[in-house]
Formats: structure tokens, sequence, C-alpha cells
């Protein structure tokens, strides 16, 4: 198999290339593919012939969004509509991550793939844009991903919010929480597992959830992050009605996997995850 990865230095697209690592993987960087220029993507693809195009490039800088849409439109939507005529033309599978901020956030229970998006900021307006150019493709996965966690503790990359609270519970900083955002986190590892298992095993193609079971508050991860990490948080409790942010984001935002399940993939409970990633970084033992 041959398999062309965008954003590849990526948290999650360093851990898509190490899934793949026994098949031929043509990984690219911003350095090696401007994703912006429909005419590199399309010499790029066509001079690789891949079996499967995986994108993992994106803008994901949510309140910059808000004064540089059309950087985030071009990354975020029109690239991938871009990967997804050279996917059509080249015969390859396209798989392009989402997320739940398409989602406006008032929801009491778990997002379905079925719910309707109500983007509610440039940023989420650009996600919801991506996933549909995606899917125009005849072979593709969209996977909706959120509040992605799994960093070695040596990288020098953009972290998500639980690598960074994860960090200060180390230091013995104080970190602050929201006890009133919901989301359901996804591990990189488990993200990349579920894609390989979609791709090799000739899923249905479509719209798909990727994040762990279950959801939590950030501070309900927090505390269970402490525990596992035997410490005596310093936690800083907020609201979201109490902090001012660029972008708005959905309060509540958990999502349902039941779908990636059907398909032959139930998501590791988050819990789980968050064990199994503080120990590859050597923080707890296995066992704990």
């Amino acid at each position: 198999m041959r398999v062309l990865v965008t954003g590849a230095s990526g948290q999650l697209g360093s851990v898509i290339v190490e899934a793949f690592r026994d098949a031929t993987v043509i990984p690219h960087t911003h350095a090696s593919l401007d994703i912006g220029d429909p005419a590199a993507i399309e010499r790029t693809v066509a001079a690789a012939a891949p079996d499967a195009i995986i994108n993992c490039a994106a803008f994901n800088h949510v309140d910059a969004a808000e004064d540089r849409p059309v950087e985030a439109l071009t990354v975020n939507a029109l690239a991938v509509r871009s990967l997804a005529r050279a996917a059509e033309a080249s015969g390859a599978i396209l798989v392009h991550y989402g997320s739940d901020f398409v989602f406006d956030g008032t929801a009491t229970q778990p997002y379905t793939e079925e719910a309707r998006p109500a983007p509610q900021s440039s940023y989420a307006v650009s996600k919801l844009l991506g996933e549909w150019f995606a899917l125009d493709a005849p072979r593709a996965y969209v996977l909706r991903v959120e509040s992605l966690f799994g960093a070695m503790r040596e990288w020098t990359g953009r972290r998500g919010s639980l690598d960074t609270i994860v960090d200060g519970l180390e230091r013995g900083g104080e970190v602050r929480v929201f006890t009133d955002r919901v989301v359901s986190p996804s591990y990189t590892g488990d993200i990349a597992a579920a894609t390989r298992h979609l791709v090799s095993n000739g899923a249905p193609y479509g719209l798909y959830h990727c994040a762990n079971a279950g959801h939590a508050t950030w501070h309900e991860l927090a505390c269970e992050a402490a525990r596992l990490l035997d410490v005596q948080p310093r936690l800083v409790t907020m609201s979201v009605r109490d902090v001012k942010m660029r972008a708005q984001r959905p309060q509540y935002c958990a999502l349902d996997g039941a779908k990636l399940a059907a398909a032959g993939f139930p998501m590791p409970t988050w819990q789980d995850a968050l064990r199994r990633w503080l120990s590859a970084r050597g923080t707890i033992q296995a066992v704990r």
C-alpha cells in the first residue's frame, strides 16, 4: 500500500506515519507541499500514485481564524477540495479529519453523525466546508475528532488542551480548567489505529465520529490525570461564560462513536486512553 500523508510532522500526522510504517509512506509537510496550491496537489498526487491520501494538515488556531478567515478556509476547506479531486483522479482513498466545532454545543446527549451542524465561528465554518468537500470524493472517510492529545514529553510542536493540562500537573503549577465544558477527548494513537482499520478493511465510506468513548468536563479530565500521576493538583476552575474568547466554543461537544464501532472499531474509553498515553510518556507505571 502506498500512503500519502499531508501535515506529516504534526501531532496527529506523525502518529499516522508511524501507524502505516509497514506500508510505503510518502510524507509531506508544509515545506514540501503547499496544500493551498491546487496545481501542486495535483502534481504531487499524480507523481506519488497513492492508494490512500490521509490529510492531517489543518489550520487549528481557532481564535486566529476570526481574523484570518481566508487562511482558515484555504487550508481547512479549499485544500481539501483539491485533495478530493486529486484522490478521485488517481483512484485513491481520501481520509480527512473533521471537528466537533461544527456543532453549536447546545445538545445534552452525545452528537451522532446525523446531528445537524451549526458552526458558530470562522474556524468551525471552514471545518464543515472541508468535511463536505472531502465527502465529494467517491472513496472518502471523514473522521470527526476533538480535543486531541497524545504528545510525548519531548514534543516541541503545538499541544492540545489535555497535553497542556498534564504538563502543568507534572510541573506542579496552577492549571486552569473549565467545569462546564464537556468533551470526548481523542487520543492520537487511537485515531491512527481507527484510520488504519477503516482503510485496510474496506469499511463503508462516509462520516464517522472518532473520539474516545465517554465524555467529561475539563475539570474531570484534570482530576483523573492527577490521580494517575499521583499528584495533588492546583486547579483553577472557570466557567465558559466567564472567559472571553475571540471565537465561540461549543459548550457540550461529546461525540457518539456507535457508527465507528459498528464498522469494527469501538474506540477505547478516554480513561483507558489517558492511562496508556501517560504510561507511554514514562510518567506512570503501565500497571497503574
